[in-house]
């Protein structure tokens, strides 16, 4: 299915000037579903004029009341010759100048935060050099002290889901090798609709974590406790003595 000119534009117009849903508006674009929140929300294309689809013969009036009063609807994309055989560019990705500082601070969420992912990905993701990232990964960059890890998705440097593509793919090979992952790493290779999806787990607080096989007896079976006689605690003369004591006297 092809996809509306200047996409990121056009979902800032519809999410402006319509009532149409997240989701109807990130199949339309093609872009995810939480980069379309986010626009909404002010953290992602800040700064993007919006691109009316209307005015620019991409989308009609009756394609955008459909889907307003539908929210099962998906918007059909007016033939546009310009838009032909635009999916199928291949080439560099590029990067804004406005973008480019922030590069550096997305490489460095990617290196902590995905470390499984090789360097041709980093770079083929946000658009640098494998230089770049090497000198992040050894903290030898020049700007190293003063970056801070941001989420190449909220810098608008890619889409969320290149990046969840790309993590799947790291899972997978991963897998492969059959290399044992702790409980961090899972999460860290899930796509962010999986993560959405899943049912959150009971943890043990941290101040009880460790007691629940703790027991306070012993697991042996305890001896039966021995019958106790009063008499014994006392040293009592036996009735015999007493005879004999009278007959003396």
């Amino acid at each position: 299915m092809s996809k509306p000119l200047m996409t990121k534009a056009t979902a800032v117009w519809l999410v402006d000037n319509t009532t149409i849903s997240f989701k109807q508006i990130a199949d339309f674009v093609g872009l995810h579903e939480l980069e379309v929140q986010g626009i909404a929300d002010g953290d992602v294309a800040t700064g993007v004029k919006g691109f009316d689809p209307i005015a620019n013969n991409q989308l009609t009036q009756e394609e955008v009341e459909k889907a307003e009063k539908d929210p099962l609807h998906k918007l059909t994309l007016k033939f546009n010759p310009a838009a032909v055989g635009e999916e199928k560019r291949r080439g560099p990705r590029y990067t804004p100048l406005s973008k480019r500082q922030d590069r550096p601070n997305a490489i460095l969420w990617l290196v902590k935060f995905h470390p499984e992912l090789v360097d041709s990905q980093i770079a083929k993701l946000v658009g640098t050099t494998k230089p770049t990232i090497q000198s992040i990964r050894e903290r030898t960059h020049w700007n190293i002290s003063s970056m801070e890890p941001v989420d190449p998705v909220a810098l608008g440097l890619c889409k969320q889901s290149e990046l969840d593509a790309v993590v799947q793919k790291a899972a997978a090979k991963k897998a492969k090798e059959g290399a044992p992952m702790d409980d961090d790493e899972r999460r860290k290779l899930l796509s962010t609709e999986q993560s959405l999806e899943a049912d959150a787990e009971p943890r043990i607080p941290t101040a009880i974590e460790g007691l629940e096989t703790f027991s306070l007896g012993n697991d042996e079976p305890e001896e039966p406790e021995k019958e106790i006689d009063a008499d014994s605690f006392f040293n009592l003369p036996s009735g015999d003595g007493d005879e004999e004591d009278k007959d003396e006297a």
